[in-house]
């Protein structure tokens, strides 16, 4: 590492990034209402949003990677970028939190709505309504959970173990075994992605088709744009290998993805469980 320290602090030196930031953030925002609302100049306005918030992180995370090089990330500092990872994990897991709550509302207490020929009806008021409830709707076809999704928990399972073999391999000067590690983690990764599309291309159900549908695809939606997003994070967490950063001793670049990546591994165990298993169970298999 180039420079030690003999304070246990860092004052940061003026950046513009966080003010570009918070304006990237506000602009995708107001993107994403103008196209919900379907409004003309949408598409200039969420490019730019998202064009400057991909500015911000590649910026400003490239001046964090600078600063742990140049000696900068003291004990202290370390410790600080630990409570903000664990907070900002903490905030991901309230985001799912609302996409279970709503599963466990749709099935606990479901609507008395029916699925004939992929349409959907609602039966309150009409000739149906003594029909009882269900969940997943009456006709409904749903995917196996013992098939596909079964397959992708066994591969982000292999995928906590290989990042956990990188970690212990880079703990005990093993930059080999880290990159092995690293390499295998991202293979799967991708390899999660590419079968859970090809799953939602073969799905028998749309989305906002029904309470079912849309709920299934917004928890697994998001859970796949993690995995997108952990993927990313490995393959600069692989980069930064082969050019010689992190240490045994300092490496919280690489910690802080690995945090991430069991993340990814722990939600989607819930959700194959509750989703997939729970929340299939009794109705058609596609």
């Amino acid at each position: 590492m180039a420079g030690t320290k003999t304070h246990d602090y860092h004052i940061l030196e003026p950046d513009i990034w966080p003010l570009i930031g918070a304006f990237a953030a506000l602009t995708f925002t107001s993107g994403m209402v103008l196209f919900m609302h379907d409004l003309k100049g949408w598409p200039i306005v969420l490019g730019l949003g998202i064009a400057g918030l991909i500015a911000t992180f590649f910026s400003w995370f490239s001046n964090v990677v600078k600063e742990a090089q140049q000696g900068d990330h003291t004990p202290v500092v370390q410790l600080h970028l630990r409570y903000g990872m664990i907070l900002f994990i903490a905030s991901e897991v309230m985001f799912f939190v609302g996409w279970f709550w709503a599963f466990f509302d749709f099935a606990l207490f479901p609507k008395q709505i029916e699925v004939i020929e992929g349409v959907t009806t609602n039966l309150f008021g009409q000739e149906g309504a003594a029909l009882i409830a269900q969940f997943p709707p009456k006709g409904l076809e749903v995917l196996n959970a013992f098939e596909l999704p079964l397959l992708n928990t066994l591969i982000l399972l292999c995928s906590g173990t290989t990042v956990t073999w990188a970690h212990h391999a880079l703990i005990h000067g093993d930059r080999e075994g880290l990159k092995k590690g690293l390499w295998a983690t991202i293979i799967l990764g991708l390899l999660f992605t590419s079968i859970q599309a090809y799953e939602y291309g073969i799905a028998p159900f749309a989305f906002g088709e029904n309470n079912y549908s849309s709920a299934f695809y917004m928890a697994t939606g998001f859970h796949g744009f993690h995995v997108l997003v952990g993927t990313i994070f490995l393959i600069v967490c692989l980069r930064r290998a082969y050019i010689g950063h992190f240490t045994p001793r300092q490496h919280f670049g690489f910690e802080a993805a690995a945090w991430y990546w069991h993340f990814v591994d722990v939600v989607w165990l819930f959700l194959f469980v509750v989703v997939y298993i729970w929340g299939g169970w009794g109705a058609p298999v596609h």
